[in-house]
């Protein structure tokens, strides 16, 4: 006989648009105790289990605080209520809550007019409309009454993705034995409830900032991209894989807003609403890449390309590696070649394998070896570039996604692999004229090594990272260069001009190295570890996606946070292609 032996949810807290799969623990016919769902039209032994979410139907609705949705709402702004906001936005804990969240919260009465949509739904327009497929809308007529209580069935599936409608709501997971004949249930079902069902807290959207002395933002059109004729945009973001993003690591942010269920989906949002030509990610572990990231992409036009780590190194489950995902729109490039660099592959070549390692050569290689990658991959244009000279010639672009090893103590290993990554770009810059863009984590500092070699071509001989070399893998020091014209794109920031927001942004700069104060914000540590490069001699920045201030971050401790789902923040480039002689 089949029966139900535990019945549990990840997190007790629902969120609107995350996903809820509940842990179902079921004993078979045979006594072996299995997670694996037993269907309507796979029987065991004429049974199997069923599944139904309902809704407590309440006139007790609870409001909760829009910035700290785990609270419940003691005040609601009634600016939002005037403008007609969607009133989840407009209620706030304590009205210290209300006063810090001020600066923020005003950007939602500026944007009232165009925030709602045609049938006024915003609510579905701001979280989790990706993934809602698994809610059964025509169950909503079912209710079922337990003593005083009305419940109201929102969901035939074992998984439920609560919407708006659930706001301050308690849900009810339902699971059931049932005989496939009579279709009754065999014994009570087992029963689990969650606490009230809260909004997903909605970020103002960051601006893209022009960089090239026009006096106007950039305009945005139908698609939401910045309208210019022949450019294009890049993204790059660490999205911090979930096996990292342990309560241990991150002990200040809410377990509700680390899990992955909820993160997905808020990285999803965030990435799709900047709408990039190029998405270059890093920690994407394969299972996530293959179940979510590729598929989701692909339902709003992009194509996906993809690295995995070495697993020469890493020893836990080869499904939740991470690697480089790189994602393109199909309407504006098609894919031309892809490289794949293991730094594995090439540690191993500074041996012979012909001969017998010598001590210090095997020391080099465990120290080199680290599982790195980086993925690279060139692309054709499908549109205009009236800049170009050569207008019959095809435009290529070469984009380069990586993330360098974090060991703070490896310094050597860091430049040896950025040294690696460069000198093969420089074979294919060789072999083709092309514009080049190098995106990633490079766990570098402004100022370190790694960094002087990208932006200025070379390191000294006398910088101090260099001091750090056990193995002599960085000798001699006159091979620490290469022949790219490579320039940080938010550098671009620095430059003088009008514009509105530069001097803002120039204020989120440092100033000694015009690279931002930080894209990576934890409790223990602040700085720039992420970067966009590109070639100057070929490319010319036109935007850029606004900075965060750390002030703002702070309030919620560090990142990530329940509004910004990872440690790191996104960062974004509009190119155009410069005009080139002919040749």
């Amino acid at each position: 006989m089949l029966s139900v032996v535990r019945v549990h949810l990840p997190s007790d807290i629902p969120i609107v648009g995350c996903e809820l799969t509940p842990y179902v623990l079921h004993r078979r016919p045979d006594k072996n105790i299995s997670t694996d769902d037993v269907s309507e039209s796979a029987p065991l032994d004429g049974q199997f289990l069923r599944y139904r979410w309902y809704r407590l139907q309440s006139d007790k609705k609870v409001a909760v605080c829009s910035v700290h949705p785990s609270e419940a709402a003691t005040l609601q702004c009634l600016g939002c209520v005037k403008a007609k906001i969607p009133a989840f936005k407009s209620y706030h804990c304590t009205t210290k809550c209300f006063s810090d969240s001020w600066q923020h919260h005003r950007v939602l009465h500026d944007r009232a007019a165009s925030a709602m949509n045609e049938n006024g739904n915003e609510e579905e327009e701001l979280f989790g409309r990706y993934n809602n497929n698994n809610n059964n809308n025509n169950s909503a007529a079912v209710t079922q009454k337990t003593g005083v209580e009305t419940w109201l069935e929102v969901g035939r599936y074992k998984s439920y993705t609560p919407t708006a409608e659930d706001i301050g709501q308690v849900l009810k997971f339902e699971c059931a034995v049932v005989d496939v004949e009579t279709m009754l249930p065999v014994a009570s079902p087992l029963t689990v409830l969650t606490s009230r069902v809260i909004p997903a807290p909605s970020p103002s959207p960051r601006r893209v900032i022009p960089v090239n002395g026009v006096d106007v933002m950039g305009k945005l059109d139908l698609d939401g991209r910045v309208s210019s004729s022949g450019t294009f945009t890049v993204l790059s973001y660490n999205i911090l894989a979930d096996v990292y993003a342990t309560n241990e690591a991150f002990s200040y942010c809410p377990s509700w807003a680390l899990s992955w269920p909820y993160r997905r989906q808020n990285l999803l949002r965030e990435i799709v609403g900047y709408r990039a030509d190029i998405i270059c990610l890093q920690e994407v572990q394969s299972d996530h890449f293959v179940e979510f990231f590729a598929p989701e992409l692909d339902k709003h036009g992009y194509q996906a390309l993809y690295k995995r780590k070495t697993n020469e190194v890493y020893n836990g489950n080869i499904q939740t590696i991470d690697g480089c995902a790189t994602f393109f729109r199909r309407d504006r490039f098609a894919h031309v070649k892809k490289y794949e660099v293991e730094f594995n592959k090439a540690a191993q070549s500074l041996t012979d394998p012909a001969t017998i390692l010598t001590a210090q050569k095997r020391n080099a290689l465990n120290r080199l070896i680290k599982d790195d990658v980086a993925l690279i991959v060139v692309l054709e244009s499908k549109f205009s570039t009236p800049t170009v000279d050569n207008p019959g010639k095809r435009q290529l672009v070469c984009v380069a996604n990586t993330h360098i090893n974090g060991n703070q103590d490896l310094k050597d290993v860091k430049l040896w692999q950025v040294h690696t990554l460069l000198k093969g770009l420089e074979k294919i810059a060789v072999s083709a004229d092309i514009p080049m863009l190098v995106c990633g984590d490079f766990n570098s500092v402004p100022g370190s090594a790694p960094h002087h070699l990208l932006a200025r071509g070379k390191v000294e001989p006398t910088h101090p990272d260099l001091a750090v070399d056990p193995l002599n893998l960085c000798q001699p020091h006159s091979k620490l260069s290469h022949q790219l014209p490579l320039v940080s794109a938010y550098s671009s920031f620095a430059i003088k001009g009008v514009g509105i927001g530069l001097d803002k942004q120039r204020k989120r700069l440092d100033p000694t190295t015009n690279e931002p104060l930080f894209t990576n914000c934890t409790r223990d540590f602040i700085g720039t570890l992420d970067y966009i490069f590109y070639t100057a001699d070929t490319l010319t920045v036109e935007s850029l996606l606004e900075l965060l201030d750390e002030e703002s971050l702070r309030k919620d401790t560090a990142l990530p946070s329940p509004v910004w789902s990872s440690d790191h923040i996104a960062l974004l480039a509009e190119f155009r292609c410069k005009s080139r002689p002919r040749r």
